[in-house]
Parts: structure tokens; sequence; C-alpha cells
């Protein structure tokens, strides 16, 4: 009897970075577990050529999509650059709040500048960077660049030491995935236990009930009486 052959199929799966959906193609999902995927942005950003990579992990038979690397395409930089001006670019990784990032910033000063400037813009380009990361998560960092909020946060702060014409992030990338950081949260379960606190505010209101103004109310009114009978004799 001859063997009936396996078909592939679509498998619809959302990628919750952009409320989108894509289609992989392929026998069986848990074939995809662990692979990479490439996305276009270039239509969802308005003609800003970027790429977007992402991680497939099937659990139960259900496939999530992690972002893995932002990345600028090298023509769109190259479409930016203008004669009589220069760029500063650097490569430094840094942690946030889920995982080890490298990141890849690109600035276009609008006229040339000294070695020095150019220096100073570096190091604060990397400075403002690395505290940004520290209490934000992956998902987070790439929804912000997508949005270009990081880009005007730095240039607002750059153009102090020198105004910008462009200010991009060329690369970001997740190197290592900390997996401490899923377990903070079980940390604070047991100081969240309060069991010494309802015990006191029981005894509290017990405290607070005392009888001595209704006995200085008597006396007020006991001395008032007598107050009236001198006044009368």
């Amino acid at each position: 009897m001859a063997q009936a052959k396996r078909k592939q199929k679509f498998f619809n799966v959302g990628i919750p970075l952009i409320a989108k959906e894509t289609q992989l193609y392929g026998y069986d999902i848990e074939e995809f577990d662990g692979k990479t995927i490439i996305y276009d942005l270039t239509r969802l950003l308005r003609g800003k050529s970027m790429t977007l990579r992402l991680k497939v992990e099937v659990k139960n038979e259900k496939a999530t999509i992690k972002p893995v690397e932002l990345k600028v395409m090298p023509y769109f930089i190259r479409r930016m650059m203008r004669k009589g001006t220069n760029y500063v670019e650097d490569s430094f990784s840094t942690e946030c709040k889920d995982a080890t990032v490298r990141i890849k910033p690109f600035l276009i000063t609008r006229k040339k500048v000294s070695r020095r400037v150019r220096k100073a813009l570096r190091e604060k380009c990397r400075e403002e960077l690395q505290d940004y990361a520290k209490n934000k998560s992956v998902e987070l960092i790439c929804d912000e660049i997508m949005q270009n909020k990081i880009q005007k946060y730095l240039s607002t702060i750059l153009k102090k030491i020198y105004p910008l014409s462009m200010c991009e992030i060329k690369t970001f990338k997740v190197e290592k995935e900390n997996v401490e950081a899923q377990k903070e949260p079980t940390k604070e379960e047991p100081k969240a236990k309060v069991s010494e606190n309802p015990e006191e505010k029981e005894v509290k209101p017990k405290e607070k009930k005392t009888p001595v103004k209704k006995k200085a109310a008597t006396k007020g009114k006991l001395t008032v009486k007598q107050i009236k009978q001198e006044v009368e004799g």
C-alpha cells in the first residue's frame, strides 16, 4: 500500500508588537520552534526602511513570537548622508529589564565638526541610552524605536552639544535573555502576607473608647447647676 503524502499548510501566527498576523508554511507548527522570521516594516513606518527579526517559540501546539532584532537598512542611511556633514556611530552592549542588548546608534551632524565634538556626542549618547534601557523590556524598547520616541528624546538632549540632522538607532539586537527577571515577582509574594496587622487594628479601637469624656461632660453640667443655684440664692 502506498503511503499518503504529507501536505504542507499555512499556519497563522500573530505578532503582538505590530498587532498583525503572518503565515508560516510547513508540515507541522512544531517544526518552527526556535526558528526566526524577518518582517519588513517599510510600509508600516511610511517609507523608513527597517526590518524586524522575530523568534518563534512553540508550546502546547501554540506559537508565540518575540522580537530579536531591529535593523535599519544601509541604503536608507546612505540616502540621508549629505556633503559637508559628519557622522557619528557607536556599538555597545547594555542591560535592560529582561535581556542583555546591543545598541548601535547613528548620528549625522548638520555641518562638519571637530573630533572633540564627535567624541562628546558619542559618549553622551551612550550614557543616555544605558539609563533609558535600564528599567524597560525588549518589546517596549522595540515599540518606542518604531514610533521614533527614543530618537526624539536623544536629539533634544544632544542638540545642546551640537545640532543633528539625523538621530537613528541603526541596530537593536538581543544578545542574551535574562531568566532571573521572571523570578522577581515570585519573591515579592511572601512580603505581602501580613498576619499581625489585623490583630493590632482590632486592639486600637478598643483603646480609643474612653469613658472619660462622658464623665467630664457630666461634671460640667453639675457645675452649671451649682452656679445657677448660687445666683438664685
